[in-house]
């Protein structure tokens, strides 16, 4: 079985990523599992906090990261770029112990959405200079951005629109044979 990890860039409770997460765990492909998870409790990285001692929010992405076969980023774009939220979780996992070590070769790719009409492009290009500073092996197969958000969800956040949800499972069945090819 392929486990993926797929973590969502933000903390609004209606969240369009932390919806478009949840439809990707409801669409993943046979042989495949997605272990969904949010940045709660990640506290702003401080050297000082980490030298009591890595934070049980951290130990707990880490350990799941390390278990995990690939790695899904939804994220939201704000300003034209990552949200720090999502970049400040990164960069904790990123730290000893583990660190680099638990990126280092593992297969991650992008989606995301957004109310505006590009969907999350600006975002995405951002995050590939860390991809590569992380030393992951980047999935570029297939392309998710998710525009216009607004329609595409329903209040609580959930994924309504059909063929959102149709492009959502051909990506991530591309992702997963991908995650699973390079586990081998």
């Amino acid at each position: 079985m392929t486990q993926i990890l797929g973590l969502s860039g933000s903390l609004r409770k209606g969240s369009f990523n932390s919806g478009l997460l949840r439809a990707a765990a409801g669409a993943m492909p046979d042989g495949a599992s997605l272990d969904a998870r949010t940045l709660r409790g990640v506290p702003l990285y401080d050297f000082d906090l980490e030298a009591e001692g890595v934070p049980e929010a951290v130990t707990e992405l880490k350990t799941a990261l390390g278990a995990a076969d690939g790695l899904l980023l939804v994220t939201p774009e704000y300003n034209n770029g990552i949200p720090g939220v999502f970049k400040n979780a990164i960069d904790w996992m990123s730290r000893p112990p583990g660190g680099l070590d638990l990126f280092r070769g593992k297969p991650v790719t992008l989606i995301g959405a957004s109310p505006g009409g590009f969907g999350t492009i600006l975002s995405q290009a951002h995050w590939l200079p860390v991809l590569r500073t992380l030393g992951t092996r980047f999935w570029s197969e297939g392309r998710m951005l998710v525009s216009r958000a607004g329609g595409l969800f329903d209040e609580a956040g959930n994924l309504t629109d059909e063929k959102t949800r149709e492009q959502l499972a051909g990506f991530l069945a591309g992702f997963a044979e991908f995650c699973a090819h390079e586990s081998r």
